[in-house]
């Protein structure tokens, strides 16, 4: 289908257009800070953001994400500035260009998501501490220190040195940024920062402040090829790694950020690999910054109404409008209220939703240490520690082995064994077992996903030992049969295993692998239910409490779900339904009493009436199955009741039934004419459902529906059954309906 050009370009125009000067709004400020903050040219700030703008977003593979110069790449920033020089370093970010091209190519973006987000994380709100720290003294009118220690020990001196105009420019810049969040939505069309600088620049003009101004003289029209680092290859082939990976990093998590907030197309993150890999290598050519993905610019070109990637191609555009027309302005702006912007954003990088939700996942170490590592030591140093904790964590959580032990009734001992056994684990499982007492009889179960040769020997070990002093162990393994290939000398399984489900739940008692242990005599069935309970509570319980906690409150059941007694039927099992789906009734032979019929009985009616006034369900099923007794009782006109008065009694609610089969079956009795009977019983039944004035109205006004099934037990088949129509005879033997003009209808 080809596509309607006209409205793509009215689309494009109604909200792109108006998205990309949003984010140019934006962008422009932050990307002055951040080439401040990078110890970089400030053009070079405004030469990222065009690239990430225009190459970035024609070449990624996300529609709404925004590229730009990124405040967690200014630490690396900074440091290669210091030890190579600008020029170098814009070589180092065409290499690192390169690095991510070649990546992006080979499909390996997927491979950076492996990263613990703690990491990330903690790596940000350390580099917005340290940018925070170093830009506070600019605000104070001194100068930043080379470590975030040097500006924290700094700073009370600089606080007791104010100098008045350039710390009330830096004040007033904080003030704007933090209320501007309050005011009405007319006013927030203008963005923070550019509020902020605006207000700071006129504020500072009006007064006359003396304030230190933006220097500009290194435009963009002044450009040089980027040259070589000098010095040790080793750490400038690292250097560029670090750029790579930290930009590769960012871009891609922002990337995965950013596709929540939208419901468009979701982005190719090797295709945004890819397009990152060749701005970063023509921002580099050109003399800017290293580039990344920008969560905040991104965030914002979303709720702007973004639909397609011009949005930040245009923005890119606007941006270099601005550089080459009105980049005059800029030296307008006092360079304190640059670095109250760069505070004001450090501060917001500490971010406590993302403290929060690694808390939920035990991962506060790891940001923690990745954090303090990063401010004390360095950029790459603190990653790397963070990531080495995040995997020493990962690992003991890994190889975290529980055992449960249980003393029943009868003297046996039921272990449980969970988690993943391997050698870091063994000690505690050996002075677990051992710690049962000798001669006991052992119910073992190995709720296990992998097994390590160390956990066999001690486990294997520990049974023999335990058999050998008179003991008995019984295992079961509710996975893959671990234990018992081993034991036979098999090939283990490489990896882990996926679950199964526990000793199938499904199927009868006396199919089970293990059947629970039963007394003779009349309680042997309590006792076989006690265990099943028993059962259930170790093995199904855990995964269903959740559900089982919010049906707790109210029920809210869909169905009424009326059959048979018969305990080879199982509602929940032969409609796979689950815990409060259906609101089952259940007697001999599936029979609904006609209103007023003989003899009287309320079980079913108050439970029609509550299903239907009460409960409010949608469908009302009945459902039958083949080989029924009570319709073989009433096919043989209670002979089959035998000395069982309440069952005759009951059986004469199925007369409808037997009356209706009559007339249309005659006296050709067959083999099959029982299932037939079930079949021609369960549309009777829902007939005599519309005796009861309610449900009558209800089916009438299209509120309530009325479902007939028939379950033929021996192939295990659920089929569906029509109410009678006029014109419609019963069922016949082959499960089909003779209509009046002889057409038949399969069901």
């Amino acid at each position: 289908m080809i596509p309607d050009t006209k409205s793509t370009r009215l689309s494009t125009l109604r909200h792109d257009v108006p998205a990309s000067l949003v984010v140019f709004l934006v962008a422009v400020p932050l990307s002055l800070g951040i080439a401040m903050a990078s110890g970089a040219p400030l053009a070079a700030g405004l030469i990222a953001a065009v690239v990430g703008g225009i190459v970035g977003g024609a070449l990624g593979g996300s529609a709404v994400q925004v590229s730009g110069p990124a405040a967690g790449l200014s630490l690396v920033v900074v440091d290669l500035v210091q030890t190579y020089g600008w020029r170098a370093t814009c070589m180092i970010t065409l290499l690192a260009g390169a690095v991510q091209l070649v990546l992006g190519v080979f499909k390996a973006a997927r491979a950076a998501l492996a990263v613990s987000p703690a990491v990330i994380h903690g790596m940000l709100a350390a580099v917005g501490v340290i940018i925070s720290l170093a830009q506070l003294h600019v605000v104070l009118g001194g100068n930043s220190q080379r470590s975030a220690v040097a500006n924290l020990i700094e700073l009370p001196g600089q606080i007791a040195d104010l100098h008045g105009h350039k710390v009330a420019v830096g004040l007033l810049t904080i003030g704007v940024l933090a209320v501007w969040t309050r005011l009405p939505k007319r006013v927030k069309v203008v963005p923070a920062p550019l509020a902020a600088l605006v207000a700071a620049a006129v504020t500072a003009w009006a007064f006359g402040w003396e304030v230190t101004r933006v220097d500009l003289s290194d435009s963009v029209t002044h450009w040089a090829f980027p040259v070589l680092p000098q010095g040790d290859w080793h750490l400038v082939v690292a250097a560029v790694l670090l750029v790579a990976l930290l930009a590769g990093c960012e871009s891609l998590l922002c990337c995965v950020a950013v596709d929540k907030l939208h419901g468009g197309r979701r982005a190719d993150l090797d295709q945004e690999l890819t397009g990152q890999g060749v701005a970063n290598m023509v921002s580099g050519a050109l003399g800017g910054l290293p580039l990344a993905g920008v969560i905040v610019r991104s965030t914002t070109n979303v709720r702007a109404g973004a639909r397609t990637r011009c949005s930040t191609i245009l923005h890119g555009v606007w941006v270099l409008v601005f550089a080459i027309g009105f980049g005059w302005t800029i030296q307008l702006i006092p360079l304190e209220a640059l670095a109250a912007l760069l505070v004001f954003i450090g501060v917001q990088m500490v971010n406590l939703a993302h403290i929060k939700k690694v808390h939920g996942h035990g991962e506060v170490p790891v940001y923690v240490v990745t954090m303090l590592a990063v401010i004390l030591l360095g950029l790459a140093e603190g990653v790397l520690a963070g990531l080495a904790l995040a995997a020493l964590l990962a690992l003991r959580r890994l190889t975290r082995v529980t055992v449960l032990k249980h003393e029943e009734r009868d003297g046996r001992v039921q272990v449980t064994i969970s988690g993943s056994l391997t050698f870091l684990g063994v000690p505690r499982l050996t002075r677990e077992l051992r710690a049962i007492p000798h001669g006991a009889a052992v119910d073992l179960d190995l709720n296990i996903d992998f097994m390590d040769n160390a956990a066999f020997e001690a486990l294997h070990s520990w049974r023999l030992d335990h058999e050998r002093m008179g003991g008995t162990v019984d295992i079961d393994e509710l996975h893959d049969e671990w234990y018992t290939l081993a034991a036979s000398g098999g090939r283990m399984f490489p990896v882990k295993s996926p679950p199964k489900a526990p000793d199938r739940w499904w199927l009868p008692w006396a199919h089970r692998r293990r059947r629970p242990v039963t007394t003779p005599g009349p309680a042997g069935a309590e006792c076989q239910l006690t265990v099943g309970a028993r059962e259930f509570h170790r093995r199904t319980a855990p995964h269903l409490r959740p559900i089982f906690t919010e049906l707790a409150r109210k029920q809210q059941p869909t169905h009424l779900f009326i059959t048979c007694a018969d305990s080879r039927i199982v509602p929940s099992l032969i409609t796979a339904s689950g815990p409060g789906d259906l609101f089952t009734v259940r007697n001999i032979g599936n029979l609904v009493p006609r209103k007023g019929s003989e003899p009287h009985d309320d079980s079913v009616v108050a439970a029609i009436e509550y299903a239907t006034q009460v409960l409010g369900v949608h469908t009302i099923t009945v459902c039958g199955h083949s080989g029924c007794g009570a319709m073989a009782g009433v096919l043989s006109g209670g002979v089959r009741a035998g000395s069982l008065p309440g069952l005759r009694r009951w059986l004469r609610h199925g007369n409808h039934s037997l009356a209706r089969f009559i007339e249309t079956e005659g006296d050709r009795l067959h083999s099959g004419a029982l299932d037939v009977l079930c079949r021609v019983n369960v549309q009777q039944q829902l007939e005599n459902l519309r005796t009861y004035r309610k449900v009558d109205e209800q089916v009438r006004a299209g509120k309530l529906e009325l479902v007939g099934l028939f379950f033929d037990i021996a192939s295990a088949r659920v089929h569906m059954v029509p109410p009678v129509r006029p014109g419609l005879s019963a069922l016949r033997e082959d499960g089909r309906t003779e209509a009046g003009d002889g057409r038949t209808m399969i069901v």
